[in-house]
Formats: structure tokens, C-alpha cells, sequence
């Protein structure tokens, strides 16, 4: 009998630039949202915030997932016998982006500052996140700083679109 295994096709291994990427673009819109979404009937107490902390935690893992499984399904090729987890771990960027503001929340809920109004530091390092990364894989690309400037700029304006929106829906 004919050894399968020399048949199966390697999964396409993402970049790790561009893993990062994703991931960190993802993930810091993601926790805009959530944020946006957790905050919006106003409830600031410690209790709410490390709720709100475990569902952006819950959140990510799950799109992460979810995303990790969609990568490993969309290749419509036969796969090795561990492809499955390598395409889950490789959503690692996604958790990680959302991880500071899960910080964030649950530290406003352990007390550590005040719960109320804590969504604004939470805006504010996702956007920094945003344009951070748009400036760093810019610069790995190889593009003028300018230019690099200006795309940071471009991404952070998905985290205040995100902000926006949300002010507009309360």
C-alpha cells in the first residue's frame, strides 16, 4: 500500500509580517468594538468592567478560532495530521492586540483606577496600536517615513471610526 502522507499538501504558511499584521489589525478593531458595544448602556461599575473584560477575552479567542479554522478549511487541500492546530496558533497576534485592553477593563473592575469612563484609555491604546502598526509594516516594507506616517495615520482611522460610530449610536 502507497504511503498517503507524501501526498498531502503542506498548508500555506502565512508570513509572519503579515500574520502580525492581521492579527494586530484585527484584534485592536475588535476590541474597539467590543468596548464600544460592552460601554454602551453606561454601566461603570467594577463588577461590569471585569465582565466586560472576560467577554473581549472570550471574544478574541473565539474569532481567533473561528478565523484559524476558516484559514484551515479554505485551502481545499488534503491536510497533515496537526495543520489544524498550527492555522489556530497562528491566530496568536489577534489575542495578543486585544489582550492590553483586557488589562485595562479588568484592572478598572479589580479596583486598580476608576471604572467609570475607562472605555477612553481603551480607545486611545487601540488607536495608538493601529498606528503603530501601520507605521512599523510600512517601514518593513521599506517606505519612506512620510509615507509610513501616512499610513499609520490611515489605520488609526479604522480605531476612530470605531469611536464614532460609537458616539453617534449612543
Amino acid at each position: 500500500m502507497a504511503d498517503t502522507t507524501a501526498t498531502l499538501a503542506a498548508p500555506r504558511q502565512h508570513d509572519t509580517r503579515e500574520t502580525v499584521l492581521f492579527g494586530g489589525v484585527y484584534g485592536a478593531v475588535l476590541a474597539c468594538s467590543m468596548v464600544a458595544a460592552l460601554t454602551q448602556y453606561g454601566h461603570t461599575s467594577r463588577d461590569t468592567r471585569r465582565y466586560d473584560a472576560l467577554w473581549l477575552l472570550v471574544t478574541a479567542l473565539a474569532s481567533a478560532l473561528a478565523h484559524g479554522y476558516s484559514h484551515y478549511i479554505a485551502e481545499r487541500t488534503p491536510h497533515r495530521r496537526w495543520d489544524s492546530l498550527r492555522a489556530l496558533a497562528d491566530e496568536w497576534p489577534l489575542v495578543a492586540a486585544v489582550l492590553p485592553t483586557v488589562l485595562i477593563l479588568a484592572g478598572a473592575g479589580w479596583g486598580w483606577w476608576p471604572a467609570k469612563d475607562v472605555e477612553y484609555p481603551a480607545f486611545t491604546l487601540n488607536i495608538a496600536l493601529l498606528f503603530t502598526l501601520g507605521v512599523v509594516t510600512a517601514r518593513w516594507s521599506k517606505r519612506p517615513w512620510p509615507v509610513a506616517a501616512l499610513i499609520g495615520l490611515v489605520d488609526a482611522l479604522l480605531g476612530v471610526i470605531v469611536v464614532v460610530a460609537n458616539a453617534i449610536i449612543k
